[in-house]
């Protein structure tokens, strides 16, 4: 029974395979809740529960803690920086997503504004825990009506909050406590700290009742390669223990399952992982039309883990990433040192798609972002703010020049939200006095629509399909209530994909993809069936994506690609190029 996304069902058929082949259907006395699909993969296992509340009697024990103002704001400062470097040290042993939240959470966590809003609190009279706890809230309320990706600061934010008074007040923090068995993790949702923590060997798979696709739980789950589901309505309600079976391609989790069916389902999918894992590139369909697979990055390690994998490049090298800890501009040698370590792993072997500035909404950074922002999400970032402080875009280019011109590496370079042709035309000439190739990506449905005209004055096109699906659908991306909305697999979203790309073709330009959306085999599909011509993604989804592409031929994908535009709605996209593919 299908049933729409965040609702349950019950079923009375025996336990055979699903018609879509992901696993096995729920069985007489089974009951199944429906989220969306982040990471495909099918799990079995008992229901952990995530518990991240404090300990009240540790706390009311703790009192005021017998501290003035001074004192107790000294206490802070020193539990908020023993938090921060529990942070940068989990950066430290993570790679990719996982790294970049924890390090913006780091940052977020030593926040000097979020002092002196504890400071103002203690001064006041509160105790220490209940400033703490004022404080934070003073700023979710702020990013959660702020909207956008700001909101996803909220959950980020809460976190620290646990984990600054449980050091107050003499507690381990509070978070995940990996399993003896392996169990599949079940929470309300999930911190970036909790996230990276994971460990997949006894962690078999995720599921969270908020969330969305591309939230930071989402993001560092693919990065994982862990079966996840996200916006789960009713999933926390499952008692520890109950045995679930999690379909990360199809978005449910189902109880009742029989053992033995889920066990033979289990193992048919981990053979099909296995088979996938033997994909050793390059990315081409079985009658040999060539689709370049590319890595999204943030920095060198993560740049030169991703060489050793079987991509073609870098399709977005997010540098925003590189500078959320600083607060002053670094030079433009500086910033040339920075991006070689990128570059140079890449020199001769494939190019490079270097994205400026996208500061900005989520990824404040100091020395360029604008304060007081009403929706940041729509205001001044990427690009736009280059529109007061050009030189900041200036002293950018000539980082990525230098770079490329002491690494020989194929260099691209595109713009971030990027809405006029003035824009594009204004930035691609800056680039290309530096010698490189210029682009812009389509996040802003304006460039979509006019794609043919903006690829004359551009040499590529790389789709943004998380922001490009925020404001198609005007919906925050990161709102469990609106994931139904936020899905990539949204025909209007499709639609300007499928023209940007046509665009493309006829105008005999690469236009590519560089979102979430790159990252799932089964879109993978119908995008290259539309005619785009790169696919970029974190290096954990480039084997199954390069796999699944493999198998089909191109008359299949441009079938799919037919199949998803003519849909009326994602779940009955997804449907319909699963009956193709089988």
């Amino acid at each position: 029974m299908v049933t729409p996304t965040g609702s349950s069902s019950s079923t009375s058929s025996t336990p055979s395979t699903s018609a879509d082949g992901a696993g096995p259907s729920a069985g007489p006395t089974a009951h199944e809740l429906r989220g969306t699909p982040v990471v495909s993969g099918l799990a079995h296992g008992p229901v952990l529960p995530v518990r991240t509340e404090l300990s009240a009697t540790a706390v009311a024990a703790f009192g005021d803690g017998g501290l003035d103002a001074e004192a107790a704001l000294a206490a802070y400062v020193d539990a908020a920086e023993a938090v921060a470097r529990g942070f940068v040290t989990k950066a430290e042993r993570a790679t990719g997503a996982a790294a970049e939240v924890l390090t913006a959470s780091a940052g977020l966590t030593r926040d000097p504004g979020l002092k002196q809003a504890v400071g103002q609190r203690l001064s006041a009279g509160e105790g220490l825990p209940g400033a703490v706890r004022g404080a934070v809230a003073q700023f979710v309320e702020v990013f959660t009506a702020m909207g956008g990706l700001m909101a996803e600061r909220a959950t980020d934010l809460l976190d620290i909050e646990r984990r600054v008074i449980a050091r107050v007040v003499g507690e381990p923090e509070p978070g995940v406590v990996l399993p003896e068995e392996p169990s599949v993790l079940v929470a309300v949702d999930l911190a970036p700290a909790d996230t990276a923590s994971l460990d997949p060997s006894v962690v078999v798979a995720l599921v969270t009742e908020r969330g969305g696709p591309t939230s930071h739980t989402a993001i560092i789950a693919r990065q994982l390669g862990l079966p996840c589901v996200v916006g789960c309505a009713g999933v926390t309600e499952l008692e520890a223990g109950t045995p679930v079976l999690v379909d990360g391609a199809r978005g449910t989790v189902a109880t009742g399952v029989d053992p033995q069916e889920a066990a033979h389902a289990v193992a048919a999918d981990r053979e099909q992982q296995a088979r996938v894992a033997g994909w050793t590139g390059p990315g081409v369909t079985r009658d040999g039309v060539p689709v370049k697979l590319l890595a999204n990055v943030a920095d060198g390690p993560s740049a030169r883990s991703a060489a050793e994998s079987p991509v073609q490049g870098v399709g977005l090298f997010r540098t925003e990433l590189c500078f959320l800890d600083r607060t002053e501009e670094p030079s433009a040698q500086e910033q040339a040192d920075i991006y070689a370590q990128v570059l140079e792993p890449f020199a001769g072997t494939g190019h490079v798609v270097v994205r400026t500035l996208d500061a900005g909404s989520d990824k404040p950074v100091a020395f360029a972002t604008l304060e007081d922002e009403e929706n940041p999400a729509l205001g001044v970032r990427g690009l736009r703010l280059a529109l007061g402080n050009p030189g900041l875009l200036h002293r950018q280019l000539d980082g990525i020049a230098e770079a490329a011109r002491r690494t020989g590496a194929e260099t691209w370079v595109m713009a971030p939200m990027v809405a006029t042709l003035a824009e594009a035309e204004d930035f691609c000439g800056q680039v290309r006095e530096r010698g490189l190739k210029a682009g812009v990506m389509v996040e802003v449905p304006s460039v979509a629509l006019l794609a043919d005209r903006f690829l004359d004055v551009v040499d590529f096109l790389s789709i943004g399909t998380n922001d490009l699906t925020q404001y198609v659908m005007a919906a925050d991306r990161l709102a469990t209530d609106l994931a139904h909305l936020t899905d990539p697999w949204q025909p209007a979203v499709l639609h300007l994909v499928a023209r940007a790309a046509e665009a493309g073709r006829r105008a005999g330009k690469p236009v590519g993809v560089c979102g979430e959306a790159a990252a799932d085999p089964l879109l993978a599909v119908a995008l290259t069936g539309m005619g785009i011509t790169s696919l970029s993604m974190a290096g954990a989804a480039v084997r199954a994506v390069g796999a699944q592409l493999a198998a089909v031929d191109m008359d299949t994908c441009r079938r799919a690609a037919d199949a998803v535009l003519e849909a009326s709605d994602p779940l009955a996209a997804r449907d319909a190029v699963r009956r193709l593919l089988d």
